[in-house]
C-alpha cells in the first residue's frame, strides 16, 4: 500500500489588521483604478500626466508607479474603457489615453459605489464616537 505524496505548503503570515499601513495599502490599491478613470474624465492624457493627476487629486494618497499604471491601462484598453493613440513628441513616441463612453460609465458607477462606501464609513465613525462618548467599548 503506497502513501499519497505529502506536500508542504508555505504558510503565508496573516496581515496585521492593526497596522495602518495595511489599510492604507488596501485603500490605495482599490482607489487607484477609480482615480485613473477620474484623471481621464478630465480629458486625454499620457501615462506620466495620469500618474501626476492621480497623485495631485488624492493629495498623495494614491500615486501609481509605472509598474502599476501601465498594466492597468492595458486592462482598461482591453476592456474598452479607454482608447490609446501613439503621439510623437520631441521625437519620442508616447501613448495618449482617452476615456470611452464605457469608461465614462465605469467612472460614474465607481463614483456612486465609492460614495455609498463613504456614507457607510461616515455613519460608522459617527456611531463609534457616540458609543465612545457614552463610555461604551467599540
Amino acid at each position: 500500500m503506497s502513501k499519497a505524496p505529502h506536500f508542504r505548503t508555505a504558510l503565508k503570515s496573516a496581515p496585521d489588521f492593526t497596522d495602518r499601513l495595511y489599510w492604507a495599502g488596501t485603500i490605495k490599491m482599490a482607489l487607484s483604478r477609480f482615480f485613473i478613470l477620474r484623471a481621464l474624465h478630465d480629458g486625454p492624457a499620457h501615462g506620466y500626466d495620469i500618474a501626476q493627476a492621480v497623485e495631485r487629486t488624492t493629495n498623495g494618497c494614491c500615486s501609481p508607479s509605472e509598474g502599476a499604471l501601465y498594466p492597468t491601462m492595458r486592462e482598461f484598453e482591453q476592456g474598452g474603457y479607454v482608447t490609446a493613440e501613439i503621439e510623437v513628441v520631441s521625437g519620442r513616441e508616447r501613448k495618449v489615453y482617452t476615456l470611452t463612453d464605457r469608461g465614462r460609465e465605469a467612472f460614474r458607477i465607481g463614483l456612486g459605489a465609492w460614495m455609498d462606501a463613504t456614507g457607510a464609513l461616515l455613519e460608522t465613525d459617527r456611531a463609534a464616537k457616540a458609543r465612545q462618548a457614552a463610555g461604551h467599548a467599540c
